[in-house]
């Protein structure tokens, strides 16, 4: 039961902090504030200061590119599940030991069956790589909004805010 409490109570404040910061779509895909940045140190500033602004979308986006890459990898959505599976099917319904003719199954015995099948079959998956373009994916995507739209007019008094 506190294990669900812990559990909402996480969500409800990753809801309040996260969430909370979504800006509305028509901000964030207002095409009549896109313009290149006239050099390096331009581009900067609207990086550093549109990623803060936008920090909600941005995991938005991560969160919906995850989803795309674990849809369009099939074998590593199996082999999770596999996994993920085998972990809670072993915790409830393996924790004692059981008698199979002559041997003993322990969950120790369970644990060494599912990693020998498990960990082979993820592998194959390519997790490394789906995380390398999740990571890939989401840099040029966020990067490229963030370093292409002006900041808007409160972006001038930000630093002001910062100090009162």
């Amino acid at each position: 039961m506190e294990a669900v409490m812990r559990v909402t109570d996480t969500i409800k404040s990753f809801r309040e902090t996260r969430l909370a910061a979504l800006r509305p779509p028509t901000e964030f895909f207002d095409y009549q504030r896109i313009s290149r940045p006239s050099d390096f140190n331009q581009a900067t500033q609207r990086i550093t200061y549109n990623t803060r602004y936008f920090s909600g979308n941005y995991v938005l986006i991560i969160a919906l590119l995850a989803v795309y890459a674990l849809i369009s990898n099939p074998l590593l959505l199996i082999a999770l599940g596999f996994l993920v599976g085998g972990f809670i099917a072993i915790n409830k319904f393996g924790p004692e030991p059981m008698q199979m003719g002559e041997h003993t199954i322990t969950q120790k015995h369970l644990y060494t069956a599912l990693f020998v099948i498990g960990l082979p079959l993820l592998f194959i998956a390519s997790p490394v790589m789906t995380f390398f373009w999740l990571v890939g994916a989401s840099g040029v995507l966020i990067l490229g909004h963030a370093s292409f739209i002006e900041p808007g007019v409160e972006s001038e008094y930000a630093a002001v805010q910062d100090t009162v």
